[in-house]
């Protein structure tokens, strides 16, 4: 079977594919390294929809690896402000610098020499290889396994059947045309073998699929029970001077959400905060701190926050001493959890319009 499965793909995906600007048409010549690599640090994690205007943006502001790199690290990451997993922001850009200053703006071709740069792991080493230099790499991200799963029968739950479903990536991984099979099996598992009502009549390998056979195709892969996510808890200070900019701070460059601009905050607790101990952690002393109606909620990888706010009003002399520095609520360039902490100021304080709360991985 495993012979027959890359040229039914492959001709599924000339006349199915789909039209991404990071792409070249199948069969054409590969597109430019570095779009590809942009693009798949990018969608580690996140959607299609949500990747797109970011890569047009990246795009137009630093065609080049070497633009990229030159740019200052904080430009790099209020421009990722939104994406999320902000980490990524910070070894795109040790990554580019890396290719630009040793290597000559030249990408290394084979998935060990690109596993040698930062933020570049296995999945997306050969993702880059297959897709920009035609390597046979067996490119295997949540879309490749889901189909792999289903069409061998892999039972075995997620993340332990990852070795077994390498190992079939690899078996069908084509010699001619790896990085447009690559490809073909991401539109497979993004637009046909989805995740729930998988569309079975019009998946290419829907004959030699057995899981379809046995009726087993919907409940697969099957998944590992995860442990609950703990509840974290913050309080954030919304701090306004007259013209009703707020007080932010830049968390420090690593950690969680490294690097950022944030609203200041007291740390995040596994419990509520109570009142009497909230202005201990306050960014200005003399403050008289009225509690907001409301809270938001945000959701991590490993953890949700439950967020309650505080208001505070400070004269425009008193704000020249306090560190940090003073944005418009709607002009503050910030990840979304801390859009979610503007979105608590009340109506009557002054601010241009209303914040969107943006929600936030690849389909």
């Amino acid at each position: 079977m495993d012979a027959a499965i890359a040229p039914v793909v492959l001709a599924w995906y000339d006349r199915q594919h789909r039209r991404l600007p990071w792409r070249s048409p199948p069969g054409q010549p590969a597109p430019e390294p570095y779009r590809v690599w942009l693009s798949e640090i990018m969608l580690q994690q996140t959607t299609v929809p949500a990747v797109m205007p970011y890569f047009a943006r990246f795009l137009a502001r630093w065609p080049s690896v070497h633009d990229l790199a030159a740019a200052p690290v904080d430009e790099v990451m209020e421009a990722w402000a939104g994406l999320g997993y902000y980490a990524r922001a910070r070894n795109l850009h040790k990554c580019a610098q890396a290719v630009s200053e040793r290597l000559g703006g030249i990408f290394p071709d084979t998935v060990d020499g690109l596993l040698e740069l930062p933020g570049i792991g296995a999945y997306t080493a050969a993702a880059i290889a297959a897709i920009a230099f035609d390597r046979p790499a067996a490119v295997l991200d949540g879309n490749v396994e889901r189909v792999l799963a289903r069409l061998f029968a892999v039972e075995t739950p997620l993340p332990q059947a990852k070795p077994e479903l390498r190992r079939l990536a690899e078996q069908v991984t084509p010699q001619q045309r790896p990085g447009d099979f690559a490809q073909a099996m991401m539109d497979l598992g993004a637009t046909v073998c989805t995740p729930r009502s998988p569309d079975c009549l019009l998946c290419p390998l829907q004959a030699p699929c057995i899981a379809r056979a046995r009726g087993i195709a919907a409940g697969l892969p099957r998944k590992t029970a995860k442990a609950a996510r703990p509840q974290r808890h913050a309080t954030a200070f919304l701090l306004q001077r007259p013209d009703g900019a707020v007080l932010l701070r830049r968390r420090p460059p690593s950690g969680l959400l490294g690097g950022m601009l944030e609203v200041p905050s007291t740390p995040w607790h596994d419990t509520p905060w109570p009142a009497d101990d909230i202005a201990d952690h306050a960014p200005a002393a003399r403050i008289a701190w009225a509690p907001l109606p409301g809270r938001a909620e945000h959701v991590f990888t490993h953890f949700a926050l439950a967020i309650t706010a505080v208001h505070g009003r400070i004269g425009a002399a008193a704000a020249t001493k306090l560190d940090g520095l003073w944005q418009q609520p709607a002009e503050a360039v910030l990840p979304t959890v801390m859009k979610k902490m503007l979105g608590l100021l009340p109506d009557s304080a002054p601010k241009s319009k209303r914040n969107p709360r943006r929600g936030q991985g690849r389909p």
